[in-house]
């Protein structure tokens, strides 16, 4: 019978950066922590030293090239996670520069042996590690070569049952060096600029013994450190196939808060669906969305919206704005132009958890789409549909907007081709009868749901939304006869 070893593994205290990891780092393994000058590696690095860091796990920092370990911790104290009380007790550093300047491998290997042995750490980082080669290797040949430095360094720091982070400017572009076959972990970070935006990615390249998350995740750094943004991952909970839950969905159903649109749509909207309002501007979007998280507050039923172009304060009813502050209704406001899907998606999940929320609005794709980077705008339909299913698996009910051109003999429901991925779509529009515009709507899509396939005539008013009746009472007087057509990536189809 073959036993198995366990592995402990240390949390990070970088949030979201255990959940990448597959769990923490794990302890005594021998890491390198990659990326150009500029996108964060000291930072992670300080932010794992001082989380990690204890009385029982003490830990050693070597600086290098000169750099004084007060300049470092002068920039190093502006984060939050800096704690003072750590130094020279639980965190202690050492400076290599007059030892790399003056010396050869075998000299710089002592050092550093010397200062393990001496302190006996739990934890060991090296700043900048290939400044630590670059520089000895221009001091000649030593009595050990830098391939035999890099071997007999990794031996004996797994040795003393250290878990070691060498930090260094490396591309992920470049040639691996001989250390990379080496370490037990490899942590690469980058960045991007685009005119005024800038992404930083984090990527977990190599963690031995455990499943890492994979691909590039997205971070930040803030006055807290380093926050990671985990690429949400798309599972089915096996419980019921997408058939059994739409049957299921089918027999309960959610009042929208407007008037008739309930029997318009067979009975409301099932819930856990996903729900496509479109129309062009001013057509009374935000007014649905509005009317559907206050009446999911009124039956006891907590919601979410996401706002990208109006805050809730300059909508026609200041309903919404009053729940917010009443904290019925979470709120995500943001305008910013940097964003990554990942971020959005973490930052909602996190809301409806804490609300218990069931009920979310976005409002609308067209600014999310504006609103995220533009490196991430050509991946902006994959992300959707991991945010739609990411979703879907907490129970929550999602209504969209999206504003669309009216071009009046057609519509086109989604600029992106998102309609296809919603279970359920309704549409508002304008057309002109007698010279004047009127509005228009009807539910397109519910699926596993009979639902009406009438366009009605709808108002605003100062108690939002009042549809009337069809259009047919308006006989032929309608100037051209509205078609609604879905683009081909939202599978071609006219209703």
């Amino acid at each position: 019978m073959s036993r198995k070893v366990s592995i402990a593994r240390l949390a990070t205290g970088v949030p979201g950066l255990d959940a990448i990891l597959g769990g923490g780092i794990p302890e005594f393994s021998f890491n390198l922590i990659l990326g150009a000058p500029g996108c964060g590696k000291t930072t992670l690095a300080h932010q794992l030293l001082f989380a990690m860091a204890s009385p029982e796990r003490p830990a050693l920092f070597f600086t290098v090239l000169g750099e004084s370990p007060m300049k470092m911790l002068r920039y190093q104290q502006q984060f939050s996670f800096f704690d003072p009380d750590k130094i020279n007790d639980t965190i202690r550093f050492v400076s290599l520069g007059d030892d790399i300047a003056t010396g050869t491998f075998a000299q710089v290997l002592q050092r550093i042996s010397h200062e393990v042995e001496s302190t006996a750490p739990a934890l060991v980082f090296i700043d900048s590690f290939r400044s630590v080669m670059l520089e000895a290797q221009r001091q000649g040949d030593g009595a050990i070569s830098q391939q035999q430095f890099i071997q007999q360094l990794g031996m004996q720091l797994m040795g003393w049952e250290t878990s070691t982070f060498l930090i260094g400017e490396y591309s992920s572009d470049a040639s691996p060096p001989p250390i990379f076959a080496m370490a037990d972990g490899l942590i690469a970070l980058e960045q991007s600029v685009y005119r005024n935006s800038m992404v930083r990615k984090i990527q977990i390249m190599k963690m031995r013994g455990q499943a890492t998350r994979p691909g590039m995740h997205t971070f930040r750094i803030t006055g807290d450190g380093v926050v990671v943004f985990p690429a949400v991952e798309v599972r089915d909970d096996g419980n019921l196939s997408p058939t059994s839950r739409r049957r299921e969905h089918a027999q309960k159903r959610l009042s929208m808060g407007v008037p008739r649109l309930d029997e318009m749509m067979g009975g409301g909207l099932p819930p856990g669906y996903s729900l496509l309002v479109a129309g062009p501007s001013g057509s009374g979007k935000t007014i649905l969305a509005t009317a559907f998280l206050v009446e999911g507050v009124r039956r006891g039923e907590p919601g979410v919206i996401v706002a990208f172009e109006q805050t809730p304060s300059q909508s026609r009813t200041h309903t919404i704005d009053d729940l917010v502050r009443a904290g019925s209704i979470g709120l995500i406001n943001t305008r910013s132009l940097d964003l990554s899907m990942d971020e959005v998606i973490q930052h909602l999940i996190s809301l409806i958890q804490s609300m218990k929320a069931t009920r979310v609005v976005i409002d609308s794709l067209s600014g999310f789409e504006l609103a995220v980077a533009p490196t991430f705008r050509e991946d902006f339909r994959e992300s959707l549909f991991r945010m739609i299913a990411a979703l879907s698996n907490l129970g929550v009910t999602v209504l969209m907007t999206s504003e669309l051109e009216d071009r009046y003999t057609d519509l086109r429901f989604s600029p992106n081709g998102s309609a296809f991925l919603t279970d359920a779509i309704i549409v508002q529009r304008y057309i002109e009868v007698e010279s004047r515009l009127k509005r228009v709507m009807a539910v397109v899509k519910v699926r596993a749901s009979a639902h009406s396939n009438e366009l009605r005539e709808f108002e605003i008013d100062d108690g939002g939304i009042v549809i009337g009746e069809t259009l047919s009472e308006y006989g032929g007087i309608l100037s051209g006869s509205p078609t609604l057509t879905l683009t081909a990536n939202d599978q071609e189809r006219t209703c």
